[in-house]
């Protein structure tokens, strides 16, 4: 078991323009996912995206004004990977209005506070967001890991870390390659790699260790966050591939950590091999093709 991979949790930070009653449920509702940064107008959202001090921007669909149009436009067009979502606590006359202008300027995303599940919502798409950071990081490390791959085994490691659509079985990878399930798999144990299952299933392990930083989080939600049938699925997920509990795995691994684990079980003892690996390959790049002896290509 590799040790001291326990490290401290790193959380979203989140720029708001919020009224003060929202900034408290917010504040209530983020905490343990993310750190809000509650500022009193666009123009310091914005400072905070060009200092590369937030990763998601949450604005109140109260707060919004027809004069503030130009700003969430500059933001939305300077930092499109940037996630912005609109809050909707309460209805007023505006509030059709609002909505859609927010829509037209590329707010794609409303969370409705107004129903009883909206906070929940609001949790839940911030717990989403630390994954995503998290992903972002491990596609990063592992291109490191991997210079020169090829884009036909870089576009499997994408999928693997993709939150969108998230993949959870070979047959859905596969789909995706636009390959046979039984070819892939054939593939990677001829070219004595692991199983793309275990890549998978590690992958999904990291996805979890990261939820598991936020302690409002449950095993059961993680569970349900992660598309398993139920926690009694996720616990002998976590028990086959990692050998302890999923309270065990919390208190071993944090999102890092597991990656850490991920690299040093399915990349680098195989950097050679994948990075001339070609799965989805027409034919298989890490096996030479041979001519008969005396043989001659003939044009089709």
């Amino acid at each position: 078991m590799p040790p001291d991979t326990k490290r401290s949790t790193e959380r979203t930070p989140v720029s708001t323009i919020l009224t003060p009653l929202e900034r408290a449920h917010v504040d209530a509702a983020a905490q343990g996912l993310c750190d809000p940064l509650h500022r009193e107008s666009l123009d310091e959202v914005l400072s905070d995206l060009r200092q590369q001090k937030a990763n998601l921007v949450l604005i109140s669909v109260t707060r919004y004004g027809p004069q503030s149009s130009s700003s969430v436009a500059a933001m939305v067009r300077e930092f499109p990977r940037i996630p912005a979502v609109a809050l909707l606590t309460e209805t007023q006359s505006s509030t059709p209005h609002t909505t859609l202008a927010l829509g037209q300027l590329g707010i794609r995303t409303l969370v409705d506070a107004r129903i009883p599940t909206g906070w929940q919502t609001l949790r839940n798409l911030l717990a989403s967001q630390g994954s995503v950071d998290l992903q972002r990081s491990a596609l990063t490390q592992i291109s490191l890991d991997l210079p020169g791959v090829s884009k036909d085994c870089w576009r499997f490691f994408e999928l693997l870390f993709d939150s969108s659509p998230r993949i959870s079985t070979v047959r859905h990878l596969a789909r995706h390659l636009n390959i046979l399930p039984s070819t892939l798999m054939s593939r990677f144990f001829r070219a004595k790699l692991p199983a793309p299952k275990r890549y998978l299933s590690l992958a999904r392990l990291i996805r979890a260790a990261r939820l598991f930083e936020n302690p409002g989080l449950s095993v059961a939600r993680v569970a349900n966050h992660l598309d398993y049938s139920s926690p009694q699925s996720f616990g002998r997920h976590v028990r086959t591939m990692m050998h302890m509990s999923p309270v065990r795995f919390r208190s071993m691994y944090d999102g890092q950590g597991m990656l850490q684990y991920f690299r040093t079980e399915v990349v680098l003892p195989y950097v050679e091999v994948l990075r001339t690996f070609r799965p989805a390959a027409a034919y298989p790049g890490w096996i030479p093709k041979e001519q008969p002896p005396g043989s001659r290509s003939r044009a089709p």
